[in-house]
């Protein structure tokens, strides 16, 4: 048995440390790439990077000494690097992080969340008022996170529970999180969808949870994740939407929808019923919080997350490849 505790112990030490390379690679082929082939100077690259002078130095150095740079970026994370590089130019981001497409591969959620949680295990800290969306590619990061005790952290659930769900319910993927990071979990205590808006506005101004949206709409960060106009979509395959709603979501100009509030093209709110008895944070606080992360990617989901970027100004984008690829053409 002490054998058998050893052996995972040096398995995940192992595992640690591949991660942890794999982090500081990334960032050196970044540093690389912005230094080298765009032509910005030391400090401007630290400023991109978000990091001091200093260590953009020792990044560039162990990428020579790595034989990583030579007259160019000798690496096949290139294209994906310049990629990203062209979703930060087109839509004003911070920081755009691009998943490879999976090998003989239909769907990239698994890969994208493979990224966010990279990521997100490096941005999550202690103090800090965390409120979560949510949908398969969000539920699909719990698997890589690496999660470690905080302080004074809060994980707040931007919308209510969904009834139906199977397996993809906000307010699970609220605790999860919470779980990971040893943080108070708070939940609204209603569901997503009600049967009007006068209930909405009820449960809100009589029920108690004025307080958690206030929490949630003064967060630091947000996370989330949009969905399309498919039937293939977590809204509908949860049962959350019926076929006719979807239908009749479409001819009124929905692309899809994030925290089930359904937009339009242009980012804005479609004028269907479904979206007046939405128990979530209103689209218009969204952009307030001070560091949203958007975690999405798909062929079908160009439109929605087109919308999402413009109404959003996401300060992180995490997507697939061929998503970069298109969202980069448009």
């Amino acid at each position: 048995m002490s054998e058998k505790k050893d052996s995972e112990a040096i398995k995940s030490r192992a595992e640690t440390v591949r991660r942890n390379s794999d982090i500081q690679r990334e960032l050196r082929i970044r540093a690389a790439w912005i230094y080298y082939i765009e032509g910005k100077t030391q400090q401007e690259t630290a400023e991109i990077l978000g990091l001091n002078r200093v260590a953009v130095t020792r990044l560039l150095s162990e990428a020579r000494e790595r034989s990583e740079v030579s007259i160019r970026v000798k690496s096949n994370l290139e294209s994906i690097v310049e990629l990203a590089r062209k979703l930060e130019h087109r839509f004003d981001l911070d920081q755009a992080i691009v998943a490879p497409w999976p090998a003989q591969a239909d769907d990239p959620t698994r890969a994208i969340a493979a990224a966010a949680a990279s990521y997100l295990s490096r941005a999550v800290k202690s103090g800090m008022t965390i409120g979560v969306g949510w949908g398969r590619t969000l539920h699909a990061t719990l698997d890589y996170i690496e999660g470690r005790p905080l302080k004074n952290t809060r994980i707040v659930s931007l919308l209510g529970g969904i009834a139906k769900a199977r397996r993809f319910n906000p307010g699970e993927f609220a605790w999860r999180f919470a779980e990971l990071f040893d943080a108070e979990g708070f939940l609204i205590p209603a569901p997503a969808l009600v049967d009007s808006p006068e209930t909405r506005e009820a449960l809100i101004a009589r029920c108690g949870l004025g307080d958690v949206f206030q929490m949630a709409e003064s967060s630091d960060m947000a996370l989330l994740s949009c969905g399309g106009i498919s039937t293939s979509t977590t809204s509908f395959r949860t049962g959350y939407m019926s076929e006719a709603e979807r239908q009749s979501l479409v001819d009124a100009g929905a692309v899809g929808d994030i925290l089930c509030q359904f937009l339009n093209s242009d980012g804005e709110i479609v004028d269907h019923p479904a979206n007046r008895r939405i128990v979530a944070i209103s689209m218009d606080k969204l952009p307030k919080i001070k560091h949203t992360v958007l975690i999405s990617g798909g062929m079908d989901k160009k439109a929605i997350l087109l919308a999402c970027l413009k109404v959003l100004s996401p300060r992180v984008f995490v997507t697939d490849e061929q998503t970069a690829i298109l969202l980069a053409q448009s």
